[in-house]
């Protein structure tokens, strides 16, 4: 989601004036997928009515020209690792995700959890995708050598940069980076959520500003806390 605000904001920075563009799309693989599904999603986005006797063909159709006459150049997929392209399903909707990858002049991002180990890459209709793909992996970010916690650092002042909360001290959330990073394990997910809670905690007491307190007393996904409490017990006198 951040990298397509990016990529919105820098566009309509760089071609002011698209009264009605839409360079960006962002789609989740619905738990229920099908082609049809998929491109209800897509058409939800857009902005494009659909009612129930609208078929599959007409919903791609009409997604594949909104986007091209809006001028949108980038695609974003989430979730794609629920589709199974062992079952007919899967199959056909990862033939509609290639469909709207040659009809429209954009560039597609798929994302999902270990999409290595999930069948969307697997059979005939998985190597196709794959054949259309590159593999980006995006892996926590560490906080060990000079460089990643300088990165790491960055990150907490820009996210920092973006609160408004009246009364927080510049330069928190870096001073206590390797104590978010100890909670987080540089896990996006985890790290937006640790942020989000304590302003809204310091919102909620009136304090408006974060403090390591604060952070503290979030409680944060079962995965960022069973990292965190494996981390305390390696070190040495845990």
């Amino acid at each position: 989601m951040e990298l397509g605000r990016s990529f919105e904001l820098s566009e309509r920075r760089r071609r002011p004036g698209l009264e009605g563009s839409m360079p960006v799309l962002f789609a989740s693989v619905p738990p229920t997928y099908t082609p049809r599904n998929l491109a209800k999603v897509l058409a939800r986005f857009a902005g494009i009515p659909v009612h129930d006797r609208m078929t599959e063909h007409t919903i791609t159709n009409a997604v594949c020209h909104v986007l091209y006459e809006r001028g949108t150049r980038l695609v974003f997929i989430d979730d794609v690792h629920l589709l199974n392209t062992r079952t007919r399903p899967g199959a056909d909707t990862s033939d509609q995700v290639k469909t709207l990858m040659e009809r429209v002049p954009a560039t597609f991002v798929l994302a999902g959890v270990n999409v290595e180990d999930s069948p969307l890459l697997t059979g005939p209709r998985g190597a196709q995708l794959a054949a259309r793909c590159k593999l980006l992996r995006t892996p926590p970010l560490l906080n060990g050598t000079p460089e990643q916690k300088r990165m790491w650092r960055t990150l907490l002042g820009d996210m920092e940069g973006a609160l408004r909360l009246a009364r927080h001290r510049p330069g928190t959330l870096v001073r206590h980076a390797a104590y978010i990073h100890l909670r987080t394990g540089g896990v996006m997910a985890s790290l937006s959520l640790l942020v989000r809670e304590a302003a809204i905690r310091s919102i909620l007491d009136g304090s408006l500003a974060i403090t390591k307190k604060q952070l503290s007393q979030v409680l944060l996904d079962v995965q960022a806390t069973t990292a965190a409490r494996a981390t305390l017990r390696q070190r040495p006198g845990s």
